[in-house]
C-alpha cells in the first residue's frame, strides 16, 4: 500500500498519544506506560481527567460557593501527572480537563491520536473486575487502537498490555 508523503503529519492530533487518568494506580501504570511509548515514538502526550456534577433525584443539592470540580479536577490531574511522572517530565504533555462521563470524554480526545491509553479499572465500584466499564466501552468504540494496562509495577509495563 502506498503512502501519500505530503498527508504525513497532517491530521489533528497525528503523534499524540492519548491515556485516561483518574488517580487510580492502574490509571497511573497507564500513564507511566503512555509516557514510555511517547518516549519511544516521539509523540506528545494528552492525559484526559474528567469530572461530573454528583447525580441526583428530582432535585439539585446546595453546593458550597467554593464548590469548582473543574479547578479541584486541574489540580488532581496535575498533582496525579507530577507524582507519577515527576514536575520535569520525559515527554510534552498537554492536560487536559474534561465535564462529562470518562468514557465519552476519552472517545472524543482521542479522535485522530494514534493510541489511546487506559488502565484496567479505576475509581468504579467493582475493584475486583479484570476490566472496567470505561476501558470496555474504549475498546468497542475508539477509532484508533487501544492499549489496556493490567500490570502492578514496572515489570508489568513491560509485559502485561492488551491491545485492541
Amino acid at each position: 500500500m502506498a503512502v501519500d508523503a505530503s498527508r504525513k503529519g497532517t491530521d489533528p492530533l497525528r503523534g499524540w498519544i492519548v491515556v485516561g487518568v483518574d488517580g487510580s494506580e492502574p490509571s497511573k501504570e497507564a500513564l507511566r506506560w503512555a509516557a514510555r511509548q511517547a518516549q519511544i515514538t516521539g509523540a506528545k502526550l494528552r492525559a484526559v481527567m474528567t469530572w461530573e456534577y454528583p447525580t441526583s433525584f428530582g432535585w439539585a443539592p446546595p453546593y458550597p460557593t467554593e464548590f469548582d470540580p473543574e479547578s479541584d479536577t486541574r489540580k488532581a490531574l496535575v498533582a496525579t501527572v507530577d507524582e507519577t511522572l515527576g514536575t520535569d517530565r520525559p515527554v510534552e504533555a498537554e492536560l487536559v480537563v474534561v465535564e462529562g462521563h470518562p468514557a465519552t470524554a476519552l472517545l472524543e480526545a482521542a479522535k485522530g491520536a494514534d493510541l489511546l491509553v487506559v488502565g484496567c479499572r479505576g475509581h468504579g465500584a467493582f475493584t475486583g473486575i479484570l476490566l472496567g466499564s470505561v476501558s470496555q466501552h474504549c475498546m468497542a468504540h475508539a477509532l484508533c487502537p487501544v492499549i489496556v494496562i493490567h500490570g502492578h509495577g514496572a515489570a508489568a509495563l513491560e509485559s502485561d498490555a492488551v491491545l485492541t
